[in-house]
């Protein structure tokens, strides 16, 4: 059984989220892991962030940039995180991504997206 431990050297995982047909939806994203447990940012109108509201059930898999899942999924629940918790790991995001965090983090706001939410994946 995969720990979080597993995904925290990774770039990229695949998370993969529920349309309300049951069909998934797979989307390659940042990641940190801390205290065993798997972090991701979002939009918080993303459609992933939608999904995760609706349906806490995901699955998380070794990705590339484009998604393409590289190892199995494994299932886990997600949650919203928010508070000085949500800073904390927005500043460990920042940190591991360095200046390509901060230029994603640029273009993002001139299409009018925040990557403000925290999404913590528990395995």
């Amino acid at each position: 059984m995969a720990s979080a431990k597993d995904f925290a050297n990774l770039k990229y995982i695949s998370l993969e989220t529920l349309r309300k047909s049951g069909v998934p939806v797979a989307t390659p994203v940042w990641l940190v892991e801390d205290g065993g447990v798997v972090y991701v940012r979002t939009d918080p109108k993303s459609g992933k962030a939608k999904r995760i509201r609706r349906n806490p059930k995901v699955r998380i898999a070794p990705s590339d940039a484009r998604g393409k899942a590289l190892g199995p999924y494994v299932d886990g629940e997600a949650q919203f995180v928010e508070g000085e918790d949500a800073q904390k790991i927005l500043r460990v995001i920042k940190k591991k991504y360095g200046i390509m965090g901060s230029l994603v983090d640029f273009v993002n706001r001139l299409r009018g997206r925040q990557a403000t939410a925290v999404i913590s994946v528990k395995l």
